[in-house]
Protein backbone atom coordinates (compact mmCIF):
# COMPACT_ATOMS: atom_id res chain seq x y z
CA UNK A 1 0.00 0.00 0.00
CA UNK A 2 3.05 2.50 0.51
CA UNK A 3 3.51 2.27 -3.66
CA UNK A 4 1.80 5.48 -5.56
CA UNK A 5 0.07 4.14 -8.20
CA UNK A 6 0.45 6.33 -11.28
CA UNK A 7 -2.11 6.71 -14.12
CA UNK A 8 -0.38 6.28 -17.81
CA UNK A 9 -2.23 7.55 -20.31
CA UNK A 10 -1.17 6.51 -24.06
CA UNK A 11 -1.37 9.26 -26.27
CA UNK A 12 -0.71 8.92 -30.48
CA UNK A 13 1.92 11.53 -31.33
CA UNK A 14 2.08 12.14 -35.49
CA UNK A 15 4.42 14.59 -37.19
CA UNK A 16 3.26 15.33 -41.11
CA UNK A 17 4.20 17.58 -43.85
CA UNK A 18 1.28 20.45 -44.26
CA UNK A 19 0.23 21.25 -47.96
CA UNK A 20 -3.17 22.71 -47.24
CA UNK A 21 -4.61 24.59 -44.14
CA UNK A 22 -7.91 23.56 -43.58
CA UNK A 23 -10.10 25.56 -40.89
CA UNK A 24 -10.28 22.91 -38.19
CA UNK A 25 -6.04 22.43 -38.34
CA UNK A 26 -5.63 26.35 -38.65
CA UNK A 27 -7.50 27.16 -35.61
CA UNK A 28 -5.11 24.19 -33.57
CA UNK A 29 -2.18 25.69 -35.03
CA UNK A 30 -3.00 29.17 -34.33
CA UNK A 31 -3.74 28.20 -30.37
CA UNK A 32 -0.50 25.91 -30.68
CA UNK A 33 1.62 29.04 -32.06
CA UNK A 34 -0.56 31.70 -29.32
CA UNK A 35 0.69 29.54 -26.15
CA UNK A 36 4.26 29.32 -27.12
CA UNK A 37 4.88 32.77 -27.68
CA UNK A 38 2.99 33.26 -24.23
CA UNK A 39 5.11 30.79 -22.93
CA UNK A 40 8.25 32.73 -24.55
CA UNK A 41 8.77 30.38 -26.96
CA UNK A 42 7.64 31.93 -30.06
CA UNK A 43 9.41 32.37 -33.18
CA UNK A 44 9.84 35.82 -33.73
CA UNK A 45 6.88 37.03 -32.00
CA UNK A 46 6.98 38.97 -28.70
CA UNK A 47 2.94 38.89 -27.63
CA UNK A 48 0.79 36.77 -30.01
CA UNK A 49 -0.65 38.62 -32.84
CA UNK A 50 -4.12 38.96 -33.87
CA UNK A 51 -5.76 35.86 -34.33
CA UNK A 52 -6.48 36.67 -37.74
CA UNK A 53 -3.06 37.99 -38.40
CA UNK A 54 -1.62 34.22 -37.22
CA UNK A 55 -4.36 32.46 -39.28
CA UNK A 56 -3.12 34.20 -42.52
CA UNK A 57 0.39 33.96 -41.93
CA UNK A 58 -0.24 29.74 -41.51
CA UNK A 59 -1.87 30.05 -44.57
CA UNK A 60 0.52 32.19 -46.54
CA UNK A 61 3.62 29.73 -45.22
CA UNK A 62 2.00 26.66 -47.30
CA UNK A 63 1.95 28.70 -50.67
CA UNK A 64 5.31 30.41 -50.62
CA UNK A 65 7.30 27.42 -52.40
CA UNK A 66 10.19 27.37 -51.09
CA UNK A 67 8.79 27.22 -47.35
CA UNK A 68 7.60 23.81 -46.07
CA UNK A 69 5.52 23.60 -43.20
CA UNK A 70 5.46 20.37 -40.63
CA UNK A 71 2.98 19.82 -38.17
CA UNK A 72 3.32 17.91 -34.86
CA UNK A 73 0.10 15.99 -33.80
CA UNK A 74 -1.18 14.95 -29.89
CA UNK A 75 -4.22 12.90 -30.44
CA UNK A 76 -5.22 14.38 -33.94
CA UNK A 77 -4.82 17.97 -32.85
CA UNK A 78 -2.00 19.90 -34.13
CA UNK A 79 0.33 20.89 -31.49
CA UNK A 80 3.88 21.73 -32.84
CA UNK A 81 5.29 23.20 -36.35
CA UNK A 82 8.15 23.69 -37.84
CA UNK A 83 9.06 25.21 -41.27
CA UNK A 84 12.09 24.14 -43.75
CA UNK A 85 13.38 26.91 -45.86
CA UNK A 86 14.96 26.67 -48.77
CA UNK A 87 17.53 29.50 -50.31
CA UNK A 88 16.11 31.92 -52.69
CA UNK A 89 17.14 31.08 -56.30
CA UNK A 90 19.35 34.27 -56.83
CA UNK A 91 21.50 32.89 -54.12
CA UNK A 92 23.72 30.50 -55.74
CA UNK A 93 26.75 30.28 -53.37
CA UNK A 94 24.66 29.70 -50.43
CA UNK A 95 22.36 27.53 -52.67
CA UNK A 96 23.41 23.91 -50.57
CA UNK A 97 22.19 25.40 -47.24
CA UNK A 98 18.70 25.26 -46.36
CA UNK A 99 17.37 27.36 -42.99
CA UNK A 100 15.32 25.15 -40.52
CA UNK A 101 13.11 27.83 -38.71
CA UNK A 102 10.21 28.72 -36.39
CA UNK A 103 9.94 25.44 -34.22
CA UNK A 104 7.87 25.55 -31.94
CA UNK A 105 5.67 23.33 -29.49
CA UNK A 106 2.73 24.62 -27.40
CA UNK A 107 3.42 24.24 -23.37
CA UNK A 108 0.91 21.81 -22.75
CA UNK A 109 2.18 19.39 -25.31
CA UNK A 110 6.13 19.10 -24.70
CA UNK A 111 7.78 15.68 -23.04
CA UNK A 112 6.39 13.61 -25.89
CA UNK A 113 9.32 14.06 -28.06
CA UNK A 114 7.73 15.95 -30.50
CA UNK A 115 10.35 18.66 -30.97
CA UNK A 116 12.92 15.65 -31.80
CA UNK A 117 11.20 14.24 -34.41
CA UNK A 118 9.91 17.79 -36.44
CA UNK A 119 13.93 18.70 -36.58
CA UNK A 120 14.31 14.80 -38.11
CA UNK A 121 11.37 15.34 -40.70
CA UNK A 122 13.02 18.82 -41.94
CA UNK A 123 16.52 16.91 -41.95
CA UNK A 124 14.80 14.15 -44.21
CA UNK A 125 13.06 17.01 -46.83
CA UNK A 126 16.43 18.71 -46.97
CA UNK A 127 18.25 15.66 -47.49
CA UNK A 128 15.80 14.66 -49.92
CA UNK A 129 15.74 18.33 -51.78
CA UNK A 130 19.90 17.62 -52.08
CA UNK A 131 21.05 20.32 -49.50
CA UNK A 132 24.54 19.98 -47.81
CA UNK A 133 23.37 21.76 -44.88
CA UNK A 134 21.03 22.83 -42.33
CA UNK A 135 21.29 26.38 -40.54
CA UNK A 136 19.24 27.43 -37.88
CA UNK A 137 19.34 30.36 -34.78
CA UNK A 138 17.28 30.67 -32.02
CA UNK A 139 17.57 32.78 -29.15
CA UNK A 140 20.13 32.01 -26.28
CA UNK A 141 17.61 31.53 -23.60
CA UNK A 142 15.41 28.90 -25.09
CA UNK A 143 17.63 26.28 -23.02
CA UNK A 144 14.99 23.18 -24.22
CA UNK A 145 15.16 23.43 -27.78
CA UNK A 146 19.12 23.88 -27.05
CA UNK A 147 19.11 21.16 -25.82
CA UNK A 148 16.80 19.11 -28.81
CA UNK A 149 19.44 20.75 -31.94
CA UNK A 150 22.33 19.95 -29.91
CA UNK A 151 21.29 16.00 -29.27
CA UNK A 152 20.39 16.44 -32.68
CA UNK A 153 23.88 16.93 -33.79
CA UNK A 154 24.09 20.85 -34.62
CA UNK A 155 26.99 22.71 -33.52
CA UNK A 156 26.70 25.67 -32.27
CA UNK A 157 29.38 28.42 -34.11
CA UNK A 158 28.49 31.72 -33.16
CA UNK A 159 26.52 34.02 -30.60
CA UNK A 160 25.35 37.67 -31.51
CA UNK A 161 25.17 39.38 -28.35
CA UNK A 162 22.28 41.70 -29.73
CA UNK A 163 20.50 39.09 -31.55
CA UNK A 164 16.75 39.95 -30.36
CA UNK A 165 15.39 42.96 -28.29
CA UNK A 166 12.98 41.61 -25.53
CA UNK A 167 11.42 44.07 -23.16
CA UNK A 168 14.33 46.70 -24.00
CA UNK A 169 17.30 44.45 -22.83
CA UNK A 170 19.18 42.68 -25.55
CA UNK A 171 19.05 38.58 -25.76
CA UNK A 172 21.77 36.78 -27.07
CA UNK A 173 21.23 34.45 -29.89
CA UNK A 174 22.97 31.39 -30.89
CA UNK A 175 23.70 30.21 -34.40
CA UNK A 176 24.04 26.59 -35.49
CA UNK A 177 24.78 24.17 -38.26
CA UNK A 178 24.45 20.49 -39.64
CA UNK A 179 26.55 18.76 -42.53
CA UNK A 180 23.32 16.51 -43.80
CA UNK A 181 25.86 15.29 -46.17
CA UNK A 182 29.62 14.86 -47.31
CA UNK A 183 30.48 17.30 -50.46
CA UNK A 184 30.43 15.34 -53.60
CA UNK A 185 34.06 14.81 -54.79
CA UNK A 186 34.98 17.49 -57.95
CA UNK A 187 36.28 16.29 -60.67
CA UNK A 188 39.86 16.56 -61.52
CA UNK A 189 40.43 17.89 -64.65
CA UNK A 190 41.59 15.49 -67.61
CA UNK A 191 44.87 16.20 -68.46
CA UNK A 192 46.43 16.63 -72.01
CA UNK A 193 49.23 14.69 -73.63
CA UNK A 194 52.12 16.56 -74.75
CA UNK A 195 51.26 15.63 -79.22
CA UNK A 196 55.23 16.62 -79.36
CA UNK A 197 56.66 13.39 -77.37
Amino acid sequence: MGRKDTLMVDVKTAIEPLEEVFDEDLEDLCDAAESAILDGGGFGWLRPPPRAVLGRYFRGVVLVPERHLFVGRLDGRIVAAVQLQEPPRNNEAQAHAALLTTLFVAPWARGHGISPRLVQAVEKQAVELGYLMLNLDLRATQDAAIQVYEGQGFERWATNPAYALVDGEFVPGHYYSKQLRKLPKAKKPKTRKNPAK
